[in-house]
């Protein structure tokens, strides 16, 4: 999903990397409602992008970023059921960094 999303908004292959960070519970326990970061403190980041890759919509945020804003976004995103978040910079010179989290979301106590 990471590549097929980088590929719609023209970028090129993705590459896990750890100038990219990702934040968010383990465990959410209303998945109407779910915290989550995404960050890099990287030169050149065009657009910085979260998917939740279970969901019908799989691409949750587009941030765009230019030289004048610190690529580092916090939001709230429907999750559906758990699965894995993935924040996607997006570079000036084509290449796409992500960094990946699982997290569970629990819908009325039950495991979800």
């Amino acid at each position: 999903t990471v590549a097929d999303a980088a590929k719609a908004l023209g970028g090129g292959a993705p590459a896990a990397s750890g100038d990219v960070t990702i934040t968010g519970p383990d465990i959410a326990e209303n998945g109407a409602v779910v915290p989550v970061g995404a960050a890099t403190t990287l030169p050149g980041v065009k657009k910085l992008l979260l998917l939740v890759e279970k969901n019908p919509s799989v691409l949750a945020a587009v941030f765009n970023v230019t030289d004048a804003v610190e690529a580092n976004f916090n939001t709230r995103v429907k999750m559906g059921q758990s699965s894995n978040v993935y924040a996607v910079a997006m570079m000036a010179d084509g290449k796409v960094l992500y960094a990946a989290k699982e997290s569970k979301v629990t819908l009325g106590g039950c495991g979800g």
